[in-house]
Parts: C-alpha cells; structure tokens; sequence
C-alpha cells in the first residue's frame, strides 16, 4: 500500500464494449449533439481529472481494451482493463449510456472519501470507483470463474470490496439516467 502521500494514478475506465441489444444499435456511436456519445463520456472523464482514459471493448479507433472474457458484461470489461493496466491505480467507471452525467459529478466520486476501497452512487451501481491493487484484482478473477451469473457482477464486486456510497442531490441522480432503449435515448437526446 502506497505511504499517504503518495498518489496513485486515476484512470476512467469507460464501458462501451456491450451489445446494446435493447437499442438495437451500437450505443457508444449514437450521435450527441454532432459527436459519437463515446467521445463525449471521454471527454467528461478528462475534465474530471483523471490522469488517462481507457475505453473497454472493440474499440480500435479508440485503443480499446478487450474484455478479459466476451460475454460477462461490465465485469468482463473492467477485468480486461484492469488486466491492461500495470500496477496500482484508482479506477473511476462509467458506462456510455448515460450522456447527462457531468465531469463536476465524476469528480465527486473521483475524490470524496479518498480511503474508500470502493465507492458508487447511491442506489447506482454505475458509476464506480475501485482502487485496484493485488486484492481487488483477485477479487475480479475470482468472480469471473463463478458459475452463477449474478455473481458475475459488478454488484458482486462492490459488496466484496465493501464499496461505500455518495448520496445524490435531485440534479445529480438525473444525470445517472441510463439511455439503453431508443424511447430513452430519444428523450434525454432531444
């Protein structure tokens, strides 16, 4: 463990190597007001201040990061991350789907309760922050051997990691609203 000075590195890992089989099209390229909504989540981590972004799945005009086995969702995609990413850091996730979240919200997360080994958004599961370190990464490999499907789950791993909680004020839980079907999409987006 580093000495409290010390500063580890803060990475937003974005999660945008699903299927988006409820929009029926691929979420991450939606267009957001004249750009990829990709981008623009990328840019609402940068202005966060985290120190680099990664972007999960196949994403290679991206440099995107495989997921460390297809087809186990989130989990899957921040376990490949977390396997392309050497030493300790402080990982803050977010999902492409929720296009009204704010850089200012993300920095909350991003620095509120610095002990906090996890830390999510009331009542959220995304977004998260998750320091990675040797036990969070054993953590990750040994739920993605679990046979039971919610299990593997980023739910699991923020009850196994014991992640603690920010409460919301009502314009912060509006930006956790997440656009996974067209009627959604079509509302947020207007």
């Amino acid at each position: 463990m580093p000495a409290a000075t010390e500063r580890l590195p803060c990475i937003g890992v974005l999660l945008a190597g699903g299927q988006s089989t409820r929009m029926g099209r691929d979420k991450a390229l939606l267009d957001w007001h004249g750009r990829p909504l990709l981008e623009r989540q990328i840019e609402a981590l940068h202005e966060s201040g985290v120190d680099e972004v990664r972007v999960s799945g196949d994403r290679p005009d991206y440099r995107g990061v495989a997921d460390a086995q297809p087809r186990l969702g989130p989990l899957g995609g921040l376990a490949g991350v977390a396997a392309a990413v050497a030493g300790e850091a402080v990982l803050v996730v977010i999902p492409v789907d929720t296009p009204l979240l704010s850089a200012a919200l993300l920095r909350r997360l991003r620095t509120e309760l610095p002990q906090a080994r996890g830390l999510r958004c009331a009542d959220h599961v995304l977004p998260m922050r998750l320091r990675l370190d040797a036990e969070s990464r054993a953590l990750l490999a040994a739920l993605l051997r679990e046979r039971e499907p919610r299990q593997r789950s980023l739910r699991a791993l923020q009850q196994a990691v014991g992640c603690a909680e920010i409460a919301l004020a009502s314009d912060e839980e509006v930006q956790l609203t997440d656009c996974n079907t067209e009627a959604l999409w079509n509302e947020v987006s207007r």
